[in-house]
């Protein structure tokens, strides 16, 4: 049944800014909304819903960055008819408000390896008690030392900021401390390829998780980056330091 969800995802990345639902995904693949829930949920980690928020809001960040459209304009290209609605789920979801976005990442679009934000930005979550961390090693399918950043997050879509967050290299260990004790979600992402991993300046990533994280580390996790496919939602977290890529169906 992945053709069933590949299908509903190129649809998802061509009809973004029009009001998709469940049925009209399910209908378009012709099965039951409810067997094509579970089926697009065990393929890509997440919900045809989740998965379409996350197409709107890659959108918006590259028309925040590649035109001179108001907040109020590209929230209506990508399917919001409400401003106020598309202006906190994109600030919940990248970590910065739209203008914030705008202002503070233009400088990071020569270079997607380069931060767009300061990396201090992280900090602001240890105001919260740690209890556990997590260490492990990382890998791509490549030769070359890649620059990586790693962190702690609440889902398997890699957006909001995380409670805790790292650069390391690949091939290399890492550790994640001060992370409050619960469930969490290990993303990982690298930008740049070395013919073994993909294209050059491919953006490579990796999610583990559920983690459960308790006092002190746990077993070290092995972490393999790899090129992004058809089956990974978008990377929405600013703090990931990764310029948006033009969707791809």
């Amino acid at each position: 049944m992945e053709h069933v969800v590949q299908h509903a995802v190129t649809l998802i990345r061509e009809r973004y800014g029009e009001p998709l639902t469940l049925d009209d995904l399910a209908q378009s693949v012709m099965v039951s909304k409810y067997h094509f829930l579970r089926v697009f949920s065990r393929v890509t980690g997440v919900t045809p819903g989740r998965f379409l928020t996350a197409v709107r809001l890659q959108e918006a960040k590259r028309l925040l960055l590649s035109t001179d459209l108001n907040v109020a304009d590209v929230a209506a290209r990508v399917g919001y008819s409400s401003t106020g609605s598309f202006t906190r789920r994109f600030t919940e979801s990248v970590g910065l408000s739209p203008t914030q976005y705008r202002k503070l990442s233009l400088a990071a679009v020569g270079d997607p390896c380069e931060p767009a934000v300061p990396d201090a930005a992280p900090t602001a979550t240890r105001s919260v008690r740690p209890t556990g961390s997590v260490t492990g090693v990382l890998r791509t399918a490549g030769a070359g030392l890649s620059t990586v950043r790693v962190g702690a997050f609440d889902g398997a879509i890699l957006q909001g900021v995380p409670v805790s967050f790292s650069n390391a290299f690949a091939p290399g260990r890492f550790t994640l401390a001060r992370i409050p004790e619960g469930t969490w979600y290990i993303h990982a992402v690298t930008a740049g390829g070395d013919g073994a991993a993909g294209a050059e300046g491919a953006v490579l990533t990796a999610t583990v998780g559920p983690v459960r994280v308790a006092g002190g580390a746990g077993h070290p996790l092995d972490i393999t980056l790899s090129p992004m496919d058809w089956t990974r939602p978008p990377i929405l977290s600013a703090l990931m330091g990764i310029a948006p890529q033009p969707l791809a169906a």
